[in-house]
């Protein structure tokens, strides 16, 4: 069971990281050469797909780390949960209140305040892919330990 849960977490964490590492260094900087209006058309599709996706692999990656350090796995698996789960909350305290102003209905997709959000979506969204990453690092890293 220990050994299941350590490759799940493994495999949820890398999922996600590389999910966001994609959006953060190759989706998200393509929007950003395309005039605004473009760039937040293709955004609001992309982040509700996304969101399907990496919800779910966040959490998995949080209760089998979890469960794999709770199994013997040790600490540092407590650890890389951590890492993995936090994207949850940072997402809903940190992104959201973005997130929610780009979704804001009659929002004028042309605006300087559009193109700024924006920016600053793909800045905050930067923090998702860095722990994510951090995380996978964490686990590959304990995997090839034991």
């Amino acid at each position: 069971m220990l050994v299941l849960m350590q490759i799940l977490a493994t495999l949820s964490a890398g999922l996600f990281a590389g999910a966001a590492i994609y959006i953060s260094l190759v989706e998200h900087p393509v929007r950003t050469i395309l005039n605004t209006r473009a760039a937040a058309t293709q955004w609001a599709p992309s982040y509700k797909r996304a969101t399907w996706m990496q919800a779910p692999l966040a959490i998995v990656g949080l209760l089998t780390g979890a469960l794999a350090g709770i199994l013997g796995g040790g600490f540092g698996w407590l650890i890389g949960a951590v890492l993995i789960g936090s994207v949850v909350p940072i997402t809903f305290k940190i992104i959201m209140p973005t997130n929610q102003r780009l979704l804001e209905p009659g929002r004028d997709l042309d605006s300087s305040e559009t193109r700024a959000l924006l920016d600053k979506w793909g800045q905050l969204h930067l923090i998702r892919s860095g722990l994510s990453l951090l995380a996978f690092l964490l686990f590959a890293w304990l995997q090839s330990e034991t």
